[in-house]
């Protein structure tokens, strides 16, 4: 059963739009590593001042072992984006109560 991660920091959305915009071949990159190692699905969401990850993973050991091998790059992503706090991810597993949509 897959899970989902959620990472929530601290930072400025728009300067996440911003440098994937300007810097679109550094995300690219994580994102193709990502996919490699069994990434599902991802997503980044906003708010008035923060920023909100989510991402499917086969399981929370593929996730962990993509963020060892990646932890450097993603963390230049943050700092460049002007995120200053560790993110720390969390991990959710699906409960089956019979009432799923989509």
């Amino acid at each position: 059963m897959s899970v989902l991660m959620t990472m929530r920091v601290t930072g400025d959305p728009t300067a996440i739009e911003k440098l994937a915009a300007d810097n679109g071949a550094l995300f690219q990159g994580v994102l193709a590593d990502a996919t490699g190692r069994g990434l599902i699905s991802h997503h980044f969401y906003g708010s008035g001042t923060e920023v909100l990850v989510v991402d499917e993973w086969p399981d929370e050991a593929t996730c962990q072992a993509f963020f060892e091998h990646s932890g450097p790059q993603i963390q230049q992503m943050m700092e460049q984006a002007g995120v200053t706090a560790e993110p720390k991810p969390e991990f959710w597993r699906h409960l089956e109560v019979g009432d799923d949509v989509g």
